[in-house]
Parts: structure tokens; C-alpha cells; sequence
């Protein structure tokens, strides 16, 4: 894997956070009534279908440089790489939007998507036996805590519910075990499959326990919009965008450049809600690109260095 990838790969996931950032938005457009559950559940139907029109309609559905010996010996692996990010997607979801509106978008996004990194980190050393280097940790911690500086600099408080934070604590868990089965699958599957797949598999499993948790949905008319838009946009494109970036960075690398999230959540709340941050949120932001900037760096040396290397060698570690 070269440097241009590598870069390709972090320009990918830093447009989908970019999208990203307007999932906690676009969710206090819907009606009061319209349960989070439900938001988080219907979401994913809609993906799903995004994602299977784009593999009906768009050829090259194989993986790229998969024979098909080495596509039979690998739908085992897939199979079950496929569950378990789909089950990682279904909990992040439940577990996201029911969070943030109990400890509120601001702090809860932070602890979601602050913890996200921290959590891949420690399972990608766990999984390979390889911790993420030390520039990764560097950058990562960088970002997390500028993360923490723009939620306190906005209003936000450093305490909420019990509850809420738990919920945003574990979907930060389940959104770094996602990105890291993924990262997995897309290596012996083609992107759009595999993230059809994992989103098919989460909306099966989110839509019953959204149910037993919330009873039967219903909206007005601008709630359905809401998901349409969270569906397609912030989940179908963003998604896909970071799919396919996996094939080019790590997998943790790709959970701590998500925090450009926050970044896009910080702007709109200042040039389109009009909120007047204090100078601490500034800083906060200012740490985070930091930090975004440290773990892009870190990720592109390290592809340098591995083509350096192994000039002939098409494969890549998994280590940040």
C-alpha cells in the first residue's frame, strides 16, 4: 500500500465524518414523538436499500484480486465477519441516538465518538497482538481531548445522566468493533457487497429490539424526511466512503479520523445556528486538527515505509 493511497484513504473517511456531522442535526429536525430507537433502526432499512441499489445498478461486485478458488475458501470468514460487524452497526446505532438524547448532542457525541478511537486501539491489539504506534496514541489523545475542550467551550457540561453516558460509551465500543471487522471484510469481499451486507444484517437486528424497546413507530410527515436524509445520506454515502476507505488505512487510523465530526458539528453551530463558542472551544478545535493531522502523518509514513520496504508487496498490516 503507497503513501497516495494512504492519503486517498484519510480524505475519504474525514468527507464522511464531514457528512457525519450532520446526523445529530438533522435528528432534533424530528418530531418529538418519533422515538430515537426508531430513528436509529429505520436508518439502517434505509441504507440497506441505498446499498442494495448500488449493487444492482453498478457493475464490479467481485473483490478486486480475489480468484475464484481463493472467493469460495474466503465465504466462511465473510460470513462471519458480515454478522458481527452488522451486529457491532445495529448496537451503535440503538445505542448512539438513545444516548445522545439523554445526556444531550453535544456531550453525548463526545463520549461516542471521543471513546470510538480509544476503544479501537485497544481491540486492535487485542485481535493482532500489534498495539497502533506511538505517533497513533499521540495524535488519537490529541484529538480526543480537543474533542472534550469544544463540547465544554459550547455549553456543553463535563457530567450527564448515568444512563446516557453508558449508552454513548457503548456505542463507542461497538462503532470501533465495527470498523475493525470491516476492515477485515472488505479484504476478501467487494465493497459494496460487504457493506450491503453488514447493513442488511443490522437493520434485521435493530428493527425487532427497536420494537420491544419502543412499541410501534409513528411520526409526522417530517420525521420520515429526517430518516430518508439520515438513510441515504449520512449513512448510505458516509458509509460507503469509509468502506472503501478501509482497503487503504487501518482500521483504527479510520475510527480516529471520524473525529472530524465534531469539527463539522462546531461549524454549523457557529456559521448557521449562530453560537458564539468560548475561546476554550476554539482551542478544542484547534487541538483536534491537530491531532487529525498527527494520526494522517503517522498513517502515510507508515505506508511510505512499508513500500520502502517491500517494493513488490501488495499487502498491509493492520497497525495504524
Amino acid at each position: 500500500m503507497d503513501k497516495h493511497n494512504s492519503l486517498r484513504g484519510a480524505g475519504m473517511v474525514l468527507l464522511a465524518a464531514v457528512i457525519w456531522g450532520t446526523t445529530g442535526t438533522a435528528q432534533t429536525l424530528a418530531p418529538a414523538g418519533f422515538s430515537s430507537y426508531w430513528v436509529g433502526a429505520l436508518r439502517l432499512v434505509v441504507a440497506t436499500v441505498f446499498f442494495a441499489g448500488w449493487a444492482a445498478f453498478l457493475p464490479g461486485t467481485a473483490a478486486a484480486g480475489t480468484s475464484h478458488g481463493s472467493a469460495e475458501a474466503s465465504k466462511k470468514p465473510a460470513l462471519l465477519l458480515t454478522l458481527g460487524a452488522g451486529a457491532f452497526m445495529a448496537v451503535f446505532n440503538l445505542a448512539f441516538f438513545a444516548g445522545i438524547s439523554k445526556a444531550g448532542i453535544a456531550t453525548g457525541t463526545a463520549v461516542a465518538i471521543g471513546s470510538g478511537p480509544i476503544w479501537a486501539g485497544l481491540l486492535q491489539a487485542l485481535t493482532t497482538g500489534r498495539m497502533p504506534p506511538a505517533g497513533w496514541w499521540a495524535g488519537t489523545l490529541c484529538a480526543v481531548a480537543g474533542g472534550a475542550l469544544m463540547v465544554l467551550g459550547q455549553g456543553g457540561t463535563a457530567t450527564a445522566a448515568g444512563t446516557g453516558v453508558a449508552l454513548c460509551l457503548l456505542a463507542g465500543l461497538c462503532y470501533a468493533g465495527y470498523a475493525l471487522c470491516s476492515k477485515s471484510l472488505v479484504r476478501v469481499a467487494s465493497t459494496t457487497w460487504a457493506t450491503l451486507g453488514v447493513f442488511g444484517a443490522a437493520a434485521l437486528l435493530a428493527l425487532p429490539a427497536a420494537f420491544v424497546i419502543s412499541g410501534a413507530p409513528s411520526s409526522a410527515p417530517a420525521g420520515w424526511w429526517v430518516v430518508l436524509y439520515l438513510g441515504v445520506v449520512a449513512t448510505g454515502i458516509a458509509y460507503m466512503l469509509f468502506a472503501r476507505a478501509l482497503r487503504h488505512i487501518a482500521g483504527a487510523t479510520g475510527v480516529t479520523l471520524a473525529l472530524g465530526e465534531p469539527v463539522t458539528a462546531f461549524a454549523l453551530a457557529v456559521l448557521v445556528v449562530g453560537e458564539r463558542p468560548r475561546a476554550i472551544a476554539f482551542l478544542g478545535l484547534a487541538l483536534v486538527l491537530a491531532g487529525l493531522a498527527i494520526v494522517v502523518w503517522r498513517e502515510v509514513r507508515g505506508a511510505a515505509s512499508e513500500e520502502t520496504a517491500t517494493p513488490a508487496s501488495g499487502g498491509r498490516a493492520v497497525a495504524g
